[in-house]
């Protein structure tokens, strides 16, 4: 499973193992899962903490069955996080590729632009007045993970691939 929506990177990687930590261990619902991660973290909305749970099952994390979703023990590691990252996210590989393929650090805004015809078509139907804005600001929260995971690194006003990504 890939998931399409990020949220912001944090300020430090230790936020991931809170936000994993506050998903039970025996399976519980979505609602009883995001209060929790909302007790426990500094996110203030549900929405926040329901992409919060929805990435975390992306990265392999998390799990859902059918009595609701409950934590892997796995450790977040760094290594582990930009393996499940690169896996478990749609769209990074093309943003990995725009980096790689320019001389120059690219904005979040032109990053997008090099990947938006990797965006599926229902992508586009689904909110046909507002896609480009929502994936624009997914292409700079990926951009912002990326660093933050040390596959890209920020220069200036954009981004540039990591010498070892």
């Amino acid at each position: 499973m890939k998931v399409k929506h990020v949220p912001a990177a944090p300020d430090d990687l230790a936020f991931v193992a809170d936000a994993q930590r506050a998903v039970p261990l025996v399976p519980d619902s979505q609602d009883d899962c995001c209060a929790r991660i909302l007790e426990r973290t500094d996110l203030v909305s549900r929405d926040e903490a329901a992409t919060w749970l929805t990435f975390l099952r992306g990265l392999g994390l998390v799990e859902r069955g059918p009595s609701g979703y409950s934590r892997v023990r796995r450790d977040p590691d760094p290594e582990f996080l930009r393996e499940a990252f690169r896996d478990g996210v749609f769209g990074v590989d093309a943003v990995l590729d725009a980096l790689r393929d320019t001389d120059e650090p690219l904005s979040a805004e032109a990053t997008f632009e090099r990947v938006r015809d990797a965006i599926p078509e229902w992508e586009r139907h689904k909110n046909p007045t507002t896609w480009t804005d929502v994936w624009t600001e997914t292409v700079g929260h990926e951009l912002d993970w990326l660093v933050r995971l040390g596959l890209a690194d920020r220069v200036d006003d954009g981004y540039v691939s990591a010498a070892d990504s």
